[in-house]
């Protein structure tokens, strides 16, 4: 039985689930928005804002945790450089998710996840 299952496994196994989030992140952090399944959208949102939270500590032990989860120097670089200044006055919601509805003929409806300004 698969009673209290947190998150959505999203079809895929444990390493193809994780290597999806980094990815899905990795395009994030690099283009500031970006367009996916709603689903998909619904579990990065909360891995990303984990990374900007660890992010804004500034630490060495913290940008080496944001590399280790995100797996990318440059994406942690601006992480560090750039999303983090943007949001030290805030404590959480750096992103938010717009439904944009079903385009064309794809299985899932379509979401713009995006940081905010």
């Amino acid at each position: 039985m698969r009673h209290h299952s947190a998150k959505r496994t999203l079809h895929r196994t444990k390493r193809q689930y994780t290597a999806l989030l980094r990815s899905l992140a990795r395009s994030l952090v690099l283009r500031e928005g970006i367009t996916t399944t709603v689903a998909k959208a619904k579990e990065l949102r909360p891995f990303v804002e984990k990374l900007v939270s660890e992010s804004k500590k500034g630490t060495v032990a913290a940008q080496k945790n944001v590399i280790s989860r995100i797996g990318s120097p440059e994406a942690a670089r601006k992480l560090k450089e750039t999303l983090a200044p943007r949001y030290a006055k805030r404590s959480g919601g750096y992103t938010r998710i717009v439904r944009l509805g079903r385009i064309g003929k794809r299985v899932g409806e379509q979401a713009r996840i995006e940081f905010i300004q």
